[in-house]
């Protein structure tokens, strides 16, 4: 837009001049002063709107400025400014192939222009003109041979083109020009790679050695090029010389690792992985990634547990104070199913943030293996005034004072976590499952009852609940054939379960059908009952009922044998005889 004021101010310099020549010389003729009014009048008014224009597009108001832009290049065919601004405009209006159209036009009328020419090469290169970018940049190389800028894109669009030996005569050339650096190096490093010049990728990863003999990175990246063409020995010297310049490097130990490991020498490998787990240096992160690893490969080979467990103890060592370190140590234990151990470091994390409810969720499941229930109910019981609304933490809390018999804090915990649970079934009957057990145990049965029935409403197919619910309802001699029904679907779902075919022998037993109750007394004796107090203590008083009193005794005495039994037990034993 220069251009334009220049001219103004040109006229406005003369007129003065013409004004004190009047008597002087010849008056110009009428035509002549018509047609110089026009042209400045012209002038003034492209000037005028190129300025308005601006003003609009200033304000965002891109389409405004674009049509006053339009108008602008209409008045005046070789307003390049314009043309260049409405190349601008249509990039912003994300009219591309418009953007193109008024840059040439611009460029055309101004090649000398080296905005307008940049402008250009960038739209030819967002429109995947490729060629038409480098022909752009090309020429803009030849007037400024020494532009680091020009030289750079010129590398970066041969790639794209696939030119990769221009591509690295750029780089060359400004290596020449600003000396050895990384970025440049490694860029020419990559295209060597790309054109199969093996030997020219490695020299340049030792130009930079050369240039920069402390910067261990470059000798890994050496050793990696070695290694990836079995050039072994010269891949161990390069990870020595990393050792040689910085004893403490967290990566090298973990580089020789993997080397040794390549070259099948195991034992040596795996020293240097605890090596490099003991160095403070190297992030917690990236040992636990390994970690990982080893869990998977531990999954296979049961001599690699050791090392990773190992390992783990090396990691907690090493970060003392890092949950995160505690963290992959404790998952690792419970893994290995050894829960005290595991317990003990998912307690050392909550020492560190206790704001963790994964890690709480963990402790609890730890809790429940070990049937551990003084602990299950202190703890889901902090962890519930961490998270109120974490529905799981009532049903752990709920489960242990269900087990230290506390069974109307069962019941009240139940309850409230119940109204917690949005959209998983599942996880209600198990709550109303459990309420139904609490109230059975305070005998209130009217309400126990409900209960079950509303887990088997949402979970008809729940083999747990259909058991539970009829063996209660057997004890009490109540609604026995819908016991049966229940006991017998229960069997189906889970066929291989003892308790539920005990359960299914004594409803069977109840109702007198003794032959067929010593069928299924048997079955579950083979499945685990030999085991169960109660399901050895059924077997004898079925044998009873079928006229084996004596061994119907010896079943009696192996309950005893294995746990409390009913409240007839004894009474059964000293007196050979069947008590109800």
């Amino acid at each position: 837009m220069i251009r334009y004021l220049s001219h103004i101010f040109l006229l406005l310099f003369f007129l003065p001049a013409f004004s004190s020549c009047k008597s002087q010389e010849k008056a110009p003729s009428a035509s002549i002063n018509e047609t110089k009014k026009k042209e400045k009048k012209e002038i003034e008014s492209n000037t005028a709107i190129f300025i308005e224009a601006l003003k609009e597009k200033t304000n965002g108001n891109y389409e405004e400025a674009a049509q006053l832009f339009k108008k602008a290049v209409e008045m005046d065919s070789t307003d390049a400014a314009s043309y260049y601004e409405l190349a601008q405009l249509n990039v912003l209006l994300d009219n591309p192939s418009e953007a193109v159209r008024f840059a040439e036009k611009a460029y055309k009328l101004d090649p000398a222009n080296e905005w307008y020419a940049k402008r250009l090469g960038e739209f030819y290169k967002r429109t995947g003109n490729i060629e038409q970018s480098i022909r752009i940049y090309e020429t803009l190389l030849n007037e400024d041979p020494e532009n680091i800028d020009y030289l750079f894109e010129l590398a970066a669009q041969y790639v794209m083109a696939g030119e990769y030996k221009k591509s690295i005569d750029m780089l060359n050339r400004m290596e020449d020009m600003i000396g050895v650096t990384e970025e440049i190096s490694l860029q020419k490093q990559k295209l060597y790679q790309q054109t199969g010049q093996k030997d020219k990728e490695i020299e340049e990863i030792q130009k930079l050695i050369t240039n920069f003999p402390q910067e261990t990175r470059y000798y890994a990246m050496l050793a990696e090029l070695y290694m990836g063409r079995k050039m072994e020995e010269k891949a161990l010297e390069a990870y020595e010389k990393i050792l040689e310049i910085d004893p403490d490097d967290p990566y090298i130990h973990i580089s020789l690792s993997d080397y040794y490991r390549k070259n099948n020498q195991p034992e040596k490998a795996y020293a240097e992985l605890k090596k490099g787990f003991a160095n403070p240096q190297l992030n917690v992160e990236t040992k636990v990634q390994i970690l990982l690893a080893y869990y998977t490969v531990a999954e296979l080979y049961s001599e690699k547990k050791d090392q990773a467990s190992e390992l783990a103890n090396v990691l907690i060592e090493t970060h003392p104070e890092d949950p995160q370190a505690y963290s992959v140590y404790a998952d690792f234990l419970y893994q290995q199913e050894k829960y005290e151990e595991a317990r003990e470091a998912y307690r050392k994390i909550l020492q560190f943030d206790s704001s963790k409810y994964a890690v709480w969720q963990q402790l609890l499941f730890i809790e429940s293996e070990l049937a551990d229930f003084e602990a299950m109910k202190t703890e889901s019981e902090k962890a519930i005034e961490l998270f109120p609304q974490q529905p799981l933490l009532y049903l752990f809390s709920g489960v242990a004072d269900f087990q230290l018999e506390n069974y109307e804090s069962t019941i009240k915990k139940l309850k409230r976590g119940s109204n917690f649970i949005v959209g998983n079934d599942g996880m209600l009957s198990q709550f109303y499952a459990n309420i139904g057990d609490a109230y059975n145990e305070l005998k209130e049965f009217e309400k126990s009852d409900e209960y079950y029935e509303k887990a088997l409403d949402l979970e008809p197919l729940n083999a747990l609940v259909l058991n539970n619910y009829a063996y209660y309802l057997s004890l009490r001699n109540k609604d026995l054939p819908k016991a049966k029904e229940m006991a017998e679907k229960a069997v189906e779902l889970d066929s291989a379960n003892s308790a539920n075919l005990d359960t299914y022998a004594w409803i069977l037993y109840k109702m007198n059908d003794y032959i067929e109750a010593e069928k299924w007394i048997k079955k579950a004796m083979e499945h685990g009952g030999d085991q169960d107090d109660t399901i050895l203590e059924h077997y004898g008083d079925i044998l009873y009922k079928l006229g084996q009193n004596d061994e119907a005794y010896q079943y009696w005495l192996k309950a005893r044998e294995k746990g409390k039994g009913s409240e007839f037990l004894d009474k059964k034993i000293r007196d050979k005889k069947l008590y109800e």
